[in-house]
């Protein structure tokens, strides 16, 4: 015998062939809607739509400073690269005496620039002054030179190493 019948609650049209009555149930084990459940075994069109919505809603807001993060995790290579160049000059310097023409006082604000090993995103440049015991700039010779070296990177951030050599 076919049925048909409207399910007002899911907005469906239904169709039965079979019995006119559902199948008997063991006491207490029928539910309301137990006979939808056996079913729906699957997802629906507006159930899978839904999902990739809200998927668009939120991995961006994942995918974004994951991005960022990755982008900017060169910056600290480049930071060991420019320090590195540093070291490199100042030690380049720091191997001659205090008396000898590489170390010449070039004055308060005035920079040499010099190559940082073939890396032309890269500028270094390095200045010598007097200073006093203290460390503050001296106007005249009392032993003591301060050796300051400085990087600069390809964006722009720059880094600095001081020495002092002494007359002693």
């Amino acid at each position: 015998m076919k049925k048909f019948g409207f399910n007002s609650k899911f907005r469906l049209w239904s169709i039965r062939i079979g019995p006119s009555e559902p199948p008997a149930y063991p006491a207490g084990r029928r539910t309301q809607n137990s006979e939808l459940s056996v079913r729906n075994k699957g997802f629906t069109l507006i159930e899978i739509i839904v999902l990739i919505v809200i998927a668009g809603i939120i991995v961006p807001v994942i995918v974004v400073p994951f991005a960022t993060g990755i982008k900017a995790s060169g910056k600290p290579e480049m930071a060991t690269t420019a320090m590195y160049f540093a070291h490199q000059r100042m030690e380049e310097l720091m191997k001659y005496y205090y008396c000898h023409a590489t170390l010449t006082v070039t004055g308060v604000g005035v920079f040499v620039p010099f190559t940082t090993g073939g890396e032309p995103n890269y500028t270094g440049q390095n200045n010598i002054i007097y200073v006093d015991n203290t460390f503050a700039a001296s106007g005249s010779d009392v032993g003591y030179k301060m050796i300051q070296v400085t990087v600069t990177d390809p964006q722009g951030s720059t880094y600095n190493v001081y020495s002092v050599v002494t007359r002693f």
